[in-house]
């Protein structure tokens, strides 16, 4: 049964299987959370009641060595050099007192920089999506995995490639987008960064977390296998093929009432037999165990353990609630075979080897030199994605600002700088369970930074309403301070949290999509005062704010943009910064129209059969600017290609304007015809070229035509031969210049040396 691993092990690693007892064997696949539950802090789902009321103690755990160490640094607060040190220390007893001395691979959460206190915090990943910037997010994730790397953290549980299926999941701040190809480009340059500093990247959630009923938080899933296949699969098999990621961490979901942590077919059949994947694949945590406690398919915590080994589930975490006392039982009474045990030590075994942590001794501990998480070069890197992430929606011409003298900033997001960052981020995922606590990075609020890019202008603030609670009390100072303003700036939006502590965030759904709390009711009546409102929402999801598009003077959307959102907001709002953020998500019109997604196929449109309306406010790729782009010349290099061939498109793009900007050029196609319904609208390839004013380029997109590739009736992917609608766009509504290909020949059916990637070449000069 571990033969395939054997191979690919080197004689060390065999070695020290064959010297192992069977405790020894599953200390390798457990982790250990020191310290985790203290004082009620609750940072997992059931974690109070999955960790009991005793956490065991470090060295009475790890007596036969520790495969893991759980988080470290994103427990509580803690100052870096002190937990590099003590990382140093428990690593150091492993290596002296346990009779192989091998070291433990510390992991931590790194969704929007290193979940550590003090760390740069980074916009969150739907901001990465708005961006439609890979290499940014690839420098991202490179400069991440320094820090980490730094403390002596070996893996980051990140990226997230679920894709948005429902805005009413409070995990949606988490994703990337609702588009597959966005999620798998973007996510799989998120992974080369993080790995090129030598840390491991962990693809979160494999597969289907985000397709939930309703968008509730690890609720059953009843998506079909085409749409797995073709939808939430494709960024998952970039990830692992195109970017070397080294593990994999199953997602909590149950589809069509299978759960993924017992699905050989998921985590084996295709992972590894077909996608060739070699690294890790770790347990959600308490994952392994809920097959017992949430999902019922498991008797007790040994067949939970035993279901989970089979499946290919390789490292209970964040302990050992299953893989421990459990399967020992399970093993010792003929119940698991010895060799799935083997198979998985081995493949930790070999990861070990791989970071070269059976080299290391710890005998030299750290210097003691405190250790800078937010050196000025992260913050450069954080302020060019948040700018590039701002999506200006609407503007009648309000913006840029024109100097105006009396400037009146209201809302519940105006002067909090918490209202930055998302749920993962360190400041809301520990600090908010230790008031009083200081931030440790420097994050200017939003007032704060209008007041300093605003020069000489009088800027006021009232903050109008709380960002989720029913006390009206505030509005009327705010209306009196737009009264008193040339301009009201409402700055509204979320608060990310965790289990109900916030309006987005892991365990914060929503049955509605109105802006939470009275906070539409403070713009209604800030509105009503007639002095031009900017609406500026600072959220983790898409709202339904299609009643504010036209009665405000502008719009502008941030996702959670990080340390330096607020400034790269004012630069916006002042002209400093021309936006160029695009949707990455449809902007809904209503709650009672989810799940929706742009690619949809026609029978998801409009229709004279139903009551309900299913267009949204606006479309996926939407975003305005400054300046005016325009294109021409818009040609194919060939009008028939081979089905197993390449689409070439070449479109000239300039910048017709009198302001340096950057737009996003997106290439949609519908397949006509299909043997299975098709979407009436599929990005094909997308490039984001930077242009100065007047400047022209041209944009050459090759693109394989795997990207039109669909599972057929009989569950192959495949191209077929037929007519293809081609079209470049502002939005995926949008078609600023079209034509048509034919595709011809036989159905290809794809295979995975096929390419899954569009190539884009910019010329400029023409």
């Amino acid at each position: 049964m571990v033969s395939g691993v054997q191979e690919r092990a080197s004689d060390r690693v065999r070695g020290l299987l064959e010297q192992m007892t069977l405790e020894e064997k599953l200390a390798q696949i457990v982790g250990l959370w020191v310290g985790a539950g203290v004082d009620g802090e609750v940072v997992a789902p059931l974690q109070d009641a999955m960790l009991g009321e005793t956490a065991p103690g470090f060295e009475d755990f790890a007596v036969h060595g520790l495969g893991h160490l759980t988080r470290v640094f994103g427990t509580r607060p803690v100052e870096p050099s002190t937990g590099r040190r003590a990382l140093w220390d428990a690593q150091r007893w492993l290596v002296t007192n346990t009779r192989l001395g091998i070291p433990a691979i510390a992991h931590e959460e790194c969704l929007t920089g290193l979940a550590a206190w003090k760390a740069a915090t980074f916009p969150t990943p739907l901001a990465w999506g708005a961006s439609f910037d890979p290499d940014l997010v690839e420098t991202m994730g490179a400069a991440i995995g320094a820090s980490m790397a730094s403390l002596g953290v070996h893996q980051g549980l990140a990226p997230v490639l679920d894709v948005v299926r429902d805005p009413r999941w409070g995990r949606v701040e988490e994703c990337i987008s609702e588009d597959p190809y966005v999620v798998g480009t973007v996510g799989t340059a998120y992974v080369r960064g993080l790995q090129s500093a030598g840390v491991i990247a962990t693809l979160k959630h494999f597969v289907g977390y985000s397709a939930s009923r309703a968008g509730r938080n690890l609720a059953p899933v009843s998506a079909g296998p085409r749409e797995v296949a073709d939808v939430l699969l494709p960024p998952f098999e970039m990830a692992v093929l195109d970017g070397g990621v080294r593990s994999v961490m199953h997602a909590y979901t149950e589809i069509d009432g299978m759960p993924v942590a017992a699905d050989p077919d998921l985590l084996t059949g295709l992972l590894r037999d077909r996608w060739g994947f070699d690294g890790t694949v770790v347990a959600d945590y308490f994952g392994v165990a809920f097959l017992h406690t949430l999902h019922g398919v498991a008797a007790d915590l040994g067949d939970a353990a035993r279901q989970s080994l089979e499946a290919g589930i390789d490292i209970e975490l964040p302990t050992g609630n299953a893989y421990l006392g459990p399967l020992t039982a399970a093993v010792e009474a003929g119940h698991v075979p010895m060799e799935l045990v083997d198979r998985a030590t081995l493949r930790v075994l070999r990861q070990k080897e791989e970071l070269g942590l059976l080299d290391q001794d710890f005998s030299t501990p750290s210097d003691g030199a405190e250790v800078d998480l937010d050196p000025a070069g992260h913050r450069v890197i954080a302020r060019r994605l948040a700018e590039e992430s701002v999506v200006l929606l609407s503007n009648s011409g309000v913006l840029p600002l024109q100097h105006p003298a009396r400037v009146a900033v209201v809302g519940p997001n105006a002067d909090r700088a918490q209202a930055l960052f998302g749920c993962y981020s360190f400041v809301n995922h520990v600090l908010d369970q230790h008031p009083g606590t200081e931030l440790g990075i420097e994050a200017p609020t939003v007032v704060d930074a209008l007041r300093h890019e605003l020069t000489g202008a009088d800027v006021t603030h009232a903050t109008g309403c709380a960002v989720d609670d029913d006390d009206r009390s505030g509005i009327s100072a705010a209306v009196a301070a737009a009264e008193a303003a040339e301009v009201a700036i409402v700055v509204v939006g979320d608060q990310a949290g965790l289990f109900g502590r916030g309006t987005v965030g892991e365990g914060c759904d929503r049955d509605d999509l109105e802006l939470p709390g009275v906070q539409r009711e403070l713009v209604e009546a800030v509105l009503a005062t007639r002095t031009p409102v900017v609406l500026v929402m600072l959220t983790g999801r898409p709202y339904a704010v299609d009643w504010a598009l036209d009665r405000c003077a502008a719009v502008v959307q941030a996702f959670f943009p990080g340390e330096e959102g607020a400034s790269a907001l004012a630069g916006v709002l002042s002209g400093r910064v021309n936006p160029s953020g695009r949707l990455p998500v449809t902007l809904p019109r209503s709650a009672g129209a989810q799940p929706y997604s742009y690619l949809h196929p026609r029978l998801g449109g409009a229709s004279s059969v139903s009551n309900v309306a299913t267009a949204p406010a606006l479309p996926f790729g939407h975003g305005l600017s400054y300046t005016t782009f325009t294109y021409a010349n818009f040609r194919l290099a060939a009008g028939e290609v081979d089905t197993a061939g390449t689409i070439g498109v070449t479109v000239d793009v300039r910048n017709a304007g009198d302001r340096d900007g950057a737009e996003v050029v997106q290439l949609y196609g519908h397949d006509l015809v299909g043997s299975i319904t098709r979407p009436v609208a599929q990005l094909l390839a997308f490039a984001r070229v930077e242009l100065a004013a007047g400047e022209s380029a041209t944009v050459q997109l090759t693109v394989p035509t795997t990207r039109l590739a669909f599972s057929d009736r009989q569950m192959r992917r495949v191209v077929e031969p037929g007519a293809v609608d081609l079209w470049v766009g502002r939005s995926c509504a949008e078609r600023v210049t079209e034509t048509q290909v034919t595709l011809v020949g036989e159905t290809h059916e794809v295979t995975l040396s096929d390419s899954r990637w569009s190539r884009v070449e910019v010329i400029r000069g023409t």
